[in-house]
């Protein structure tokens, strides 16, 4: 059977990724919060009209200070805007390389799964032509293909 997926990572590449994800666990570790359930009906979040606004809001306070209120603390308005710039960019870029990830894990267990039918195939043919051991293998796998009997509908009996 051919393959939809040919490509894999070498282990230099495995470690090196692994390394880097470590990495950044490490750096983010006790920096980032993840909210509870109840905590994120709480806070929510701001939708894209929102964010036109809180830009709008601080543009104003860049190009025109004096029009800005003084209840606002903009050097924490500034900080807060752009850690949300930053995370919402690198969360984009993170989510495009686990999408990418997810896609290519998907097409590997694509292949593994159609190589072990394969197999499974292979071994009931063996099996079949009375090869050593191939009963026993054919026995332990039929238990991922359980058989459904038809059941008769009652409303069909004569």
């Amino acid at each position: 059977m051919r393959n939809v997926i040919s490509s894999n990572l070498s282990p230099e590449d495995v470690t090196a990724i692994s390394t880097a994800v470590g990495q950044l666990e490490d750096l983010i570790k006790d920096k980032l919060i993840a909210l509870t359930e109840e905590e994120r009906i709480k806070y929510g979040s701001i939708n894209e009209q929102n964010k036109l606004l809180v830009n709008k809001i601080y543009d104003y306070y860049k190009r025109s200070p004096t029009l800005s209120t003084a209840d606002v603390d903009w050097v924490e308005f500034k900080s807060d805007f752009e850690s949300r710039e930053f995370l919402e960019s690198t969360l984009e870029r993170l989510k495009s390389i686990a999408y990418q990830m997810e896609s290519t894990k998907t097409l590997h267990d694509y292949d593994n799964y159609h190589d072990a039918l394969l197999d499974y195939s292979h071994a009931q043919y063996k099996k079949g032509a009375g090869a050593n051991g191939f009963t026993e293998k054919v026995a332990d796998l039929k238990q991922f293909f359980p058989r459904t009997k038809k059941t008769q509908d009652p409303d069909s009996s004569s």
